[in-house]
């Protein structure tokens, strides 16, 4: 794995410290990631998305989701209902789980849903009005005149 030094990121930026954060745990990372349970990540609309994650033998009292410092967390854990139960083959994996997602700023959870052995998790990007685009109005030379009138008239 290579190694990268981010001290010139730290040096050159100012308010960017969380996404340099992110490069350097994604980067400094070698353990090798979970692959359980299997997951999709789609974009369900411009500011909407969708996390399923299969997680067959899984009822949704067994499933936790929760957010917590600006990570989707999904994590469960399967009740003692096979003891006394003798398995021939058992390919239907139920082992305990939990899987990070790092969410953006602003994106929030709107809700999550279980069925057909999937758990859905939908999210959603709200960008407030204050970092919202907007238009700004240009005033003519008319009108620049008619407020400086005003604000003489008023002193």
């Amino acid at each position: 794995m290579h190694n990268f030094d981010l001290a010139p990121l730290y040096r050159a930026t100012v308010g960017f410290d969380q996404v340099a954060d992110l490069l350097d745990r994604v980067m400094a990372s070698d353990a090798p990631q979970p692959t359980y349970p299997p997951y999709n990540i789609e974009k369900t609309d411009d500011d909407a998305y969708r996390i399923t994650i299969a997680v067959a033998g899984f009822a949704a009292n067994d499933l936790n989701v929760e957010v917590k410092d600006g990570a989707l967390i999904v994590s469960a854990r399967k009740s003692e209902e096979d003891e006394g139960r003798t398995y021939l083959h058992r390919g239907i994996a139920t082992r305990a789980f939990e899987r990070r997602f790092q969410l953006a700023d602003h994106v929030r959870v709107t809700g999550a849903a279980h069925a057909d052995g999937m758990l859905h998790i939908d999210l959603m990007r709200e960008v407030p009005e204050a970092l919202k685009p907007r238009q700004i109005t240009i005033a003519s030379g008319e009108d620049v005149h008619k407020d400086v009138l005003d604000a003489e008239k008023v002193n």
